[in-house]
């Protein structure tokens, strides 16, 4: 008796191993039979830890510290339109974007239905030679008044 106990065992074992290669396999078959239901909570408990694996090794990847490219720090001069905004002095690409952004907050020229477009006022005109532009053309535009 002993030896029939230990032979379903091992044949129980293949089949779970065996139900989760046929993930592409008919579903249906698998919802009917009552001992693939068993191996069906298995599935589910397996991607859900690799999962858990994927995102503890996404935490780790940003734990190394990024080096900005050295263009987008460069310093740059502003053209005399840009300068009435954000200053005489040379300043990097990135710091010209924010000081233009706090501009535009200050002065409330993001437009009130469409976040995305910045309704230019006298001294934007003179940089953007538009009424209006989108956030993303906007960083095109301040790259022709920088030198």
């Amino acid at each position: 008796m002993a030896t029939a106990k230990k032979a379903p065992a091992k044949k129980a074992a293949p089949a779970k191993k065996a139900a989760p290669a046929k993930k592409a396999a008919p579903a249906k078959k698998v919802a009917v039979k009552a001992p693939a239901k068993k191996a069906a909570p298995a599935k589910k408990a397996a991607p859900a830890k690799k999962v858990a694996a994927k995102k503890v090794a996404a935490k780790k990847a940003p734990a190394k510290k990024r080096t900005p490219n050295a263009a987008f720090m460069k310093a740059l001069t502003p053209s005399a339109a840009l300068a009435s905004i954000v200053g005489n002095s040379p300043l990097p690409r990135t710091e010209v974007v924010s000081k233009l952004w706090a501009y535009i907050k200050k002065n409330k020229l993001q437009d009130a239905v469409n976040k995305r477009m910045i309704n230019a006022d006298a001294k934007l005109k003179e940089v953007f030679n538009k009424a209006q532009v989108s956030m993303f053309e906007m960083a095109g535009l301040i790259g022709k008044h920088l030198k």
